[in-house]
Order: C-alpha cells, then sequence, then structure tokens
C-alpha cells in the first residue's frame, strides 16, 4: 500500500448515470447498485479524466492509501474494449505525461502483438507541467488586440482581502451579502468578470487543486454559518481540476445547515463563458 492520488466518489451526490464510465479508459468505475463506484485502486490512475464529465461534482481526487497503480493489469482490461478505448488511454496517459505509464502500455501492446494506435513521441509543445493535471497543458491563446480599446475598464471589488484562506468569517462585508466563490485563474481568462460577476458582490477566490481543500470546506462553512448570505455564486475554468471547487461549496453548505441559492459558471480557457 502506497500514499497517492485516487479518485474519491460521493455517493449521496452520485446518481449513477453512468456517464463517468466511458470516461475511464482504465475500467476503474462500475455502476453498482446505482452508484459509480472504484472497482480496484489498482485500475484508477487518480489523474481524474473522469471528473469533469460527473454532472453532479459527485467524484473528486483524494490522497490516501490504496494499493499501486498497476498499468500491466490495466492494459489487460483496455485491449478488451478495442482499438478506440486503448487510444483514448494512451492518450490519457500522453496528456498527463506519464511517460513511464505510457511506456509500460506500448510495451505491453507490443507483447501481445497490437498496434499501437498514437504517436507515443512526446511534443515538446504540448507537454503539461509536472502535477500532470490536463488543465496545465501548454497552449498558446489567439488575441484580438487593437490600437484603440477603449478606457480601461473600472475595478468592481468591493471588498479586501479575497483570498478564502485570508477572509475572516465575521468580516462585517458578509453580512446581507451575495457571494462571489472564483477560482483564482477566472480572473486572468475572462476579461469580463468584473462587470459580469464581481459588480454586486463580495469576492472570495482560492483554487481547488493548489490549495487544501479541506480547509476550504471548513473555512466556507464558517462564513456560511456566520452570515446572511444572499445568495452563492461560483465561476471556475472548464478544466476538470476546477470543478472541485463545486463540490468543496456543496459540501461546505451541506456542513453549515444553510440553504443557500447557488449558481455555477464555467469559463473556457479562451475566456468564453460555457455554461450559465
Amino acid at each position: 500500500m502506497v500514499i497517492r492520488n485516487i479518485i474519491k466518489i460521493d455517493e449521496d451526490l452520485c446518481t449513477g448515470c453512468g456517464e463517468c464510465i466511458p470516461n475511464c479508459p482504465e475500467g476503474a468505475l462500475q455502476i453498482i447498485d446505482g452508484k459509480a463506484r472504484i472497482i480496484s485502486d489498482l485500475f484508477c490512475d487518480g489523474l481524474g479524466a473522469c471528473i469533469g464529465h460527473c454532472p453532479e461534482g459527485a467524484i473528486t481526487i483524494e490522497e490516501r492509501e490504496a494499493e499501486d497503480y498497476d498499468e500491466r493489469r490495466v492494459m489487460g482490461n483496455v485491449i478488451k474494449e478495442g482499438r478506440n478505448v486503448i487510444k483514448a488511454h494512451l492518450e490519457h496517459l500522453k496528456e498527463h505525461g506519464q511517460t513511464e505509464y505510457l511506456k509500460q502500455a506500448v510495451d505491453y501492446l507490443k507483447e501481445k502483438e497490437f498496434e499501437v494506435p498514437i504517436d507515443v513521441e512526446s511534443d515538446a509543445k504540448s507537454e503539461p507541467l509536472p502535477c500532470g493535471c490536463p488543465g496545465t497543458m501548454a497552449k498558446e491563446i489567439a488575441v484580438t488586440s487593437s490600437e484603440d480599446e477603449g478606457p480601461l475598464p473600472t475595478s468592481r471589488l468591493a471588498n479586501w482581502p479575497v483570498q478564502i484562506k485570508l477572509v475572516p468569517p465575521q468580516a462585517p462585508y458578509l453580512q446581507n451579502s451575495s457571494l462571489l466563490i472564483a477560482a483564482d485563474c477566472t480572473a486572468f481568462a475572462c476579461a469580463s468578470l468584473h462587470q459580469e460577476f464581481i459588480r454586486g458582490k463580495v469576492t472570495v477566490i482560492g483554487c481547488p487543486k493548489l490549495d487544501d481543500a479541506r480547509y476550504y470546506v471548513e473555512k466556507l462553512a464558517a462564513i456560511f454559518e456566520s452570515n446572511n448570505i444572499k445568495d452563492i455564486t461560483v465561476v471556475h475554468m472548464e478544466v476538470p481540476c476546477c470543478f472541485g471547487l463545486v463540490q468543496l461549496v456543496s459540501e461546505a453548505l451541506q456542513n453549515s445547515g444553510k440553504d443557500i441559492p447557488l449558481n455555477v459558471h464555467v469559463i473556457g480557457v479562451s475566456g468564453e463563458l460555457i455554461k450559465n
């Protein structure tokens, strides 16, 4: 047994819709008794390909003691599903920068005399950062520029501090407020964030991937309990690791015992609003 990242499924949120199943080429997930479940730690690589496909936000990544991931046993599952699943699995490993697992998978295919359906050579222009998340994939974004872009927009930020870790639960500005909980990167991706989301709201920000998720749940629950929050707006990026912010807010709401209207918006990496 080792300590590593692995998928966690909230059975209270899971509806058993099965949308996560085809997005786990490794075969780690099955619907059992109406809920998605990990059938074996050996098959879950903990990279979270399934997270962004859960409509209920029931899937997160946790760090816990688990059996070490076994790429060769996974390939035994994958090849049974045919070429398209093999290709999806190899692309999954490549996109996450899992070069060792990718090598093991390719070696397994060659031993079994199966076709290797992708070019496994690394593309230096699209290698992810060391954390391995597909949301860190290097990408150039076309930017429309103009010599005359008009006057600078006015900041709509009405409170300070904004980091979830730094905001006191009893801060006076929280009382009777509409609360915006935004993933850090949204401020840089969405040019109209101030006008569309920050205006008229108290803003707190954080990163569900890099920060302490348990602390976020406790801190947000304390904020909800200590104040009359009119409504909550969550804005996060489209990348899978960012969907965890909704789960954290929902768990904090449940722990607080409050019934507060919750709205969720998703921003694309090019800055567009893709879910309202």
